[in-house]
């Protein structure tokens, strides 16, 4: 697959976004590099549910993407598709 199609594809982020993972204004990333710094703010943070790791309890600066219930981590896709502009 050609660099810059498909997953890998730059795509523009919606306000929110971008400022919790750190980017910078109209910066454009691939949804793995959002899904990594957004795991790195995870960790930073210490959000992961100490019982049961594949979860996430989202805090006041994620609650515009994730809302305020216990995310699954591999369920965090479906909420970031509304925050990623083609």
């Amino acid at each position: 697959m050609p660099k810059g199609s498909g997953l890998t594809k730059p795509l523009g982020l919606s306000d929110e976004l971008a400022d919790l993972i750190g980017a910078k204004k109209g910066e454009k990333l691939s949804r793995p590099e959002v899904v990594k710094r957004l795991w790195a703010y995870i960790k930073e943070k210490k959000l992961q549910d100490p019982e049961n790791k594949q979860f996430f309890n989202p805090d006041k600066k994620m609650q515009p993407i994730f809302g305020n219930e216990k995310v699954r981590a591999f369920g965090m896709a479906k909420h970031l598709k509304a925050h990623l502009i083609n």
